[in-house]
């Protein structure tokens, strides 16, 4: 066999490296190691081949930690999208490109939102996903992606993202 790096991936092991990364660190410093973990299993031709090229649903949970809640996710986005900006309210999550490529914004808050009124945005930078980065957004990081084409990501949620009420931002 030689060397272990040459190992591929599984969901498992891959699953129970973020649980042992987040249990160690659950702060912004132990989501960095999932983040580069997540890259590296974005380069596992195999496990994006497995896991998520087989993938027709938009949103597909391949794993839910049951002590913290994180959730692994594949998802098959098909056609050209731009979304709004958002956060990912009480949570944090890391996007890892699989297929395609998305355009990333980057905004700063200007003004809260509220269940009455969106808040308000300024555009800070704009920056390219592309198979293989993963980028990490703490709780309060506001971002929006643009893609031209389909693209598949797997992404990391703090928690199942459809369990949470999300507040509306708008640009200025």
């Amino acid at each position: 066999m030689g060397n272990m790096e040459h190992v591929g991936h599984t969901l498992e092991t891959f699953a129970a490296q973020c649980h042992d990364f987040i249990k160690a660190e659950p702060v912004p410093a132990g989501r960095k190691k999932v983040c580069g973990l997540l890259s590296q299993v974005l380069a596992d031709e195999k496990f994006v081949a497995k896991y998520v090229d087989p993938n027709t649903k938009e949103r597909n949970i391949l794993y839910q930690d049951p002590d913290f809640g994180f959730c692994i996710i594949a998802h098959n986005y098909e056609g050209p999208k731009t979304s709004d900006p958002h956060d990912h309210g009480p949570s944090w999550a890391i996007y890892g490109q699989a297929r395609g490529e998305t355009a990333m914004n980057d905004w700063s808050l200007l003004e809260a939102a509220s269940e009455q009124k969106p808040g308000k945005v300024k555009h800070v930078r704009t920056y390219k996903l592309t198979p293989g980065v993963a980028h990490l957004y703490n709780e309060g990081d506001l971002h929006s992606p643009t893609r031209d084409a389909s693209t598949k990501l797997i992404r990391i949620e703090g928690m199942d993202m459809t369990t949470v009420k999300r507040f509306k931002y708008v640009a200025v």
